[in-house]
């Protein structure tokens, strides 16, 4: 049995404990908020976050950053624009040997740095993974099948972290490809958004499709271009992760989506909401990450367009669809 600390107690950060346990692990999870963290050591529920999951009475929650890392190996699921202030925060009491595998999806707004450059930048000597693909925190958590992409340019590390975290139901496959892992996590988000606003209009399911497929060929120019496999965003990390987001208001970028296409407005759709729809601070970072590398995301550039209110839905679609017309490729 290894020792797992999970920095972040929100829904996902809360599934992947429930995922740890069932592995076999000692686990530990920090949580931002005291009432978060004393629901869980009492009641054994995280009720803000994952209240329909009642947790394994063994799992421990901490309002100490120091207590969740000493452990074998950290997950970091923090979202994506706070993750450098919280590798500050870690830097100092990080122990040696100890590796981060990183579950936050998303890129980081002011520097377009993806979650490993972070750490790379922050804590220098720690080793990294990504752990990423197409997952709800609610079917982890309940024990549903799943199967995820590890990333690891250490393959002794992806080797040993397979063994401590694959379970019956929790399937890992191992690559090597760390970019293009984050950026299959991070794209996937704002085209879900897209999709709902297809979905909230009435479009239809061609549109749908069309939005999903393109938006693919999105996503694998952006991650070539920045150093990915292609065949990594064929995958669980890429392609699988983008189907599952785009298809269901289980997911929150989806729903989102959804009720923008419905004619909410965006400051009212976060107010009513708890959980971080990644996708609101994906657009612009992916979009001025592909301006950084001379890559079109002419998808990714209409949402973002669209929830920074620079125009409205039916132009930003008039505008997609008057594109000069040219042949299919990435």
């Amino acid at each position: 049995m290894s020792k797992v600390g999970i920095i972040g107690a929100g829904a996902w950060g809360t599934a992947l404990a429930c995922a740890m346990k069932r592995a076999g692990n000692e686990v530990i999870i920090y949580a931002h908020e005291k009432e978060t963290a004393d629901a869980i050591n009492s009641k054994h529920i995280n009720i803000t976050f994952l209240p329909e999951i009642t947790l394994d009475s063994s799992i421990r929650a901490t309002n100490s950053l120091e207590k969740a890392t000493k452990a074998d190996a950290v997950l970091l699921v923090s979202p994506s624009q706070y993750f450098r202030k919280s590798c500050e925060m870690l830097a100092g009491i990080w122990r040696q040997g100890v590796p981060a595998i990183i579950c936050t999806k998303g890129i980081e707004t002011q520097t377009s740095s993806l979650m490993s450059e972070i750490v790379r930048e922050t804590m220098p000597l720690v080793r990294v993974a990504i752990l990423s693909g197409p997952t709800f925190a609610m079917e982890v958590a309940d024990d549903l099948p799943t199967a995820m992409t590890l990333a690891t340019d250490d393959e002794t590390l992806g080797k040993l972290l397979m063994e401590v975290m694959t379970t019956k139901h929790f399937r890992i496959y191992r690559s090597r490809d760390v970019i293009g892992a984050q950026i299959g996590g991070a794209v996937k988000n704002v085209i879900a958004i897209a999709c709902g606003i297809v979905k909230g209009r009435g479009f239809g399911e061609n549109s749908r499709a069309a939005i999903v497929t393109r938006g693919l060929a999105e996503m694998v120019r952006l991650g070539v271009a920045k150093g990915a496999r292609p065949e990594t965003l064929s995958g669980l990390a890429g392609t699988g992760d983008l189907i599952l987001t785009c298809s269901s208001t289980q997911s929150r970028n989806f729903s989102l989506g959804c009720e923008l296409g419905s004619g909410d407005t965006l400051e009212n759709i976060m107010k009513k909401r708890v959980s971080v729809a990644e996708g609101v601070f994906s657009a612009p970072s992916v979009v001025s990450l592909a301006q950084k590398i001379g890559v079109e995301v002419p998808i990714c550039s209409a949402v973002n367009d669209i929830i920074s209110n620079r125009v409205g839905i039916e132009v930003a679609i008039s505008n997609l669809l008057a594109r000069p017309l040219k042949e299919e490729t990435i």
